[in-house]
Order: structure tokens, then C-alpha cells, then sequence
């Protein structure tokens, strides 16, 4: 079993949606008994609140339901147990690895390295904008997701 955590500032936009899109690609593919997916807030500001109206309104778009996830805060714990903790942004990033104890820093990354060449850096934050925001943020986490997925099929012994 490989576990993935997706990490953004409140888990209510960006890590929900990240968690809902790649547990879609991973049962598509037939590895639910294979990869566990979950997501997480470096903040704890919107602790067990359901993901933003608007992450849930363009995930129904595309078939996915979000409403039962709830916002939590990374535990300590977490780098333990996850095989990777992987970042919205660099400042979750660079917030990450210092909560993160050493033996476990080389499981945070970037969540956007496993998108194609030319992706952006990071997954921008559409929580002040509109739904367009929503929509671009769902099509860079649903072509970093599939990146990911080949990564853990190459590497993870996974079966294809």
C-alpha cells in the first residue's frame, strides 16, 4: 500500500480537490486496494470544515464528490506514515519541512514535479478568485495527478 498526502494552506480548496481528483484517477485505473489518498492544512484555521462551495461545485462538474471530506491539520504523524507529503505551494512546502522530522524530508515534495515540462511551479490558490480559478486549478491537479500515478506505477510496484 502507498499512501499520498496532498498539503495546502487550509485543506478546504486545493488539497480536497487534490485528494478527490487523484482518488478518481486511482480507481479508474483499479489500485483503490493499492493507494490510500488523503489531504491535509498546514493552518488549522478551517479545522473539520467541508471543502469551498466552489471546489465542490466544479468537482460535481466532473464526477467527483467531495462532500464528505473534512479539513484537518498535517500531524507530526503524518510524515510517518505517508510515503509522500506532497505541497500545493513553496510556502506549504518550506512550511512542511520544518515540521517534518529528518528521516522523513525526502517524502516532501512539490506536488506540481510530477506534472508534464512546462507545468507551473506551483498550484495557485483560488480561494479569492472566481469559479474560472476552480476550473484551471482542477485541469493542472487532474495533469499532475496523472504524472503521479505513472510515477507510483514505475516506481511503487504497482501493476498497470
Amino acid at each position: 500500500m502507498k499512501r499520498v498526502l496532498f498539503v495546502c494552506l487550509g485543506n478546504i480548496c486545493r488539497s480536497p480537490t487534490a485528494e478527490g481528483v487523484f482518488r478518481k484517477q486511482v480507481e479508474e485505473k483499479g489500485l483503490g486496494g493499492k493507494i490510500e489518498v488523503d489531504s491535509a492544512g498546514t493552518g488549522a484555521w478551517h479545522v473539520g470544515s467541508p471543502p469551498d462551495p466552489r471546489a465542490q461545485a466544479e468537482a460535481r462538474r466532473r464526477g467527483i464528490d467531495l462532500s464528505g471530506l473534512r479539513a484537518r491539520q498535517v500531524r507530526v504523524d503524518d510524515f510517518k506514515r505517508f510515503d509522500l507529503v506532497l505541497a500545493m505551494d513553496r510556502e506549504n512546502l518550506e512550511d512542511l519541512r520544518a515540521i517534518c522530522p529528518a528521516e522523513y524530508q525526502h517524502k516532501v515534495r512539490l506536488f506540481t514535479s510530477f506534472g508534464p515540462p512546462g507545468s507551473p511551479e506551483e498550484v495557485p490558490d483560488p480561494y479569492y478568485g472566481g469559479p474560472d480559478g476552480f476550473r484551471k486549478v482542477f485541469d493542472l491537479i487532474e495533469s499532475c495527478g496523472r504524472g503521479l500515478l505513472a510515477y507510483l506505477c514505475r516506481n511503487g510496484e504497482m501493476g498497470e
